[in-house]
């Protein structure tokens, strides 16, 4: 089959790396370059046994902070968006117990599908991406939060992974670069088998392989609309002329709400704004972290990519504005200084701005929806989950159209 994938970012290319080795004829289609949306600066991490979802009890206590706080990392300011207001409620009915169950469970079960896929694309590709497999530790301030952390850790740990309770000595045995924040930890879940990579990095490897096996890229090109045929797709109508396929997926992340619509399809996919910076390193042994670490506190995550350290944060319901205050990359900065003094001197911070696109449950749409046309697929929804889950969901397309 002749398969149009919209969108390279890292679902859309993992999509197309999944698409060509099962033998279709595959066209990437994307305004920008691979990876230059929610992709390029993200966390780093390869989450895969530390799922937990934004929407989760907690959130209630939370809320009143939530829309007034403004140095809150999880923000909420509405909008005249109806989308918005919809996606707030939807995502407000799923902070119950037994969603967020539901939902740490079928996350996963796809990330676990996603770290194989991964490790055959690296078998593939040997993509030169700053890829480590140092373990995360999640740190918590206080014995209340930890205790909260336990009740989540017991419950992914019925559905396979491998974690546990670390004490503040032993999170610094695990992660010298700890030792001046000890007196900020109450403990840590510990994740020994937790990876990190440069998701910028591997976009760009995926692209240079694909093309050389025949995957054509239409960069810098928009994505106007659809041309019908009855129940199906002909064509998507861009702005180098239309392009027809057989089958079409729709990888375009927090843009898919709009297309969608437009094919009749309610997708529930709003932009949660996050922010980072990318520091070089001081290699001093002991300096800077070469585990990764997620403050749970500042809702802060480390990753050492290579020389450099990724720092990012914040979760933000604001729409599509893609400003970069200056004072939530100043937070990302105070973050570094208080929990790796040491790591950098911090003077270039490289900031970033992405709009991840979130489901109000947290699961991503993958697959077809009775109300598009049956030969449009989606793959869009991950979240802050997008390079942890891509892989996975990358599959389950390739599953869904016949070879």
């Amino acid at each position: 089959m002749h398969v149009c994938v919209l969108g390279a970012g890292i679902v859309g290319l993992a999509t197309a790396w999944q698409l060509e080795r099962r033998g279709h004829q595959v066209t990437v289609i994307d305004r920008a370059a691979p990876g230059a949306g929610a992709s390029g600066g993200n966390g780093a991490q390869l989450s895969y046994s530390y799922v937990q979802p934004l929407a989760d009890p907690s959130i209630w206590k939370q809320l009143p902070k939530l829309l007034l706080s403004p140095t809150s990392p999880l923000k909420l300011r509405p909008q005249l968006d109806p989308l918005q207001w919809r996606w707030g409620m939807e995502f407000l009915a799923a902070c119950n117990a037994e969603t967020s169950r539901d939902t740490t469970a079928k996350l996963l079960a796809l990330a676990a599908s996603s770290r194989t896929e991964f490790e055959a694309m690296q078998a593939d590709v040997a993509p030169d991406c700053d890829f480590s497999a140092t373990g995360k530790l999640v740190l918590y301030a206080s014995s209340a939060s930890l205790e909260g952390a336990r009740a989540q850790l017991e419950l992914q740990r019925t559905m396979g992974s491998e974690q546990r309770i670390v004490t503040p000595d032993e999170c610094i045995a695990i992660e010298p670069a700890l030792a001046s924040c000890r007196g900020q930890m109450a403990g840590a879940v510990h994740t020994p088998s937790e990876c990190a990579a440069d998701c910028l990095k591997v976009c760009a490897e995926l692209m240079r392989v694909l093309s050389a096996r025949g995957v054509r890229f239409l960069l810098g090109t928009d994505v106007h609309g659809f041309a019908r045929n009855g129940h199906r797709i002909a064509a998507v109508n861009t702005s180098q002329g239309d392009i027809e396929a057989d089958a079409f997926v729709m990888a375009l992340g927090s843009a898919s709400h709009k297309l969608g619509r437009a094919l009749g399809a309610y997708l529930p996919v709003y932009p949660l704004k996050g922010y980072s910076i990318t520091v070089e390193v001081d290699p001093s042994p002991g300096a800077a972290p070469t585990v990764n670490v997620t403050d749970s506190a500042r809702k802060v995550v480390f990753a050492r990519i290579g020389s450099r350290l990724r720092v990012a944060g914040m979760a933000e319901l604001v729409g599509h504005d893609a400003s970069i205050p200056a004072t939530r990359i100043e937070t990302l900065a105070a973050a570094t200084r208080a929990v790796f003094p040491h790591a950098s001197r911090l003077e270039e911070l490289h900031p970033w701005t992405g709009m991840r696109p979130a489901t109000p449950k947290g699961l991503p749409i993958i697959g077809r929806l009775d109300s598009a046309p049956s030969n449009m697929l989606f793959n869009t929804g991950h979240g802050a989950l997008g390079f942890t889950l891509a892989f996975g969901s990358a599959l389950k397309i390739g599953q869904a159209l016949p070879a």
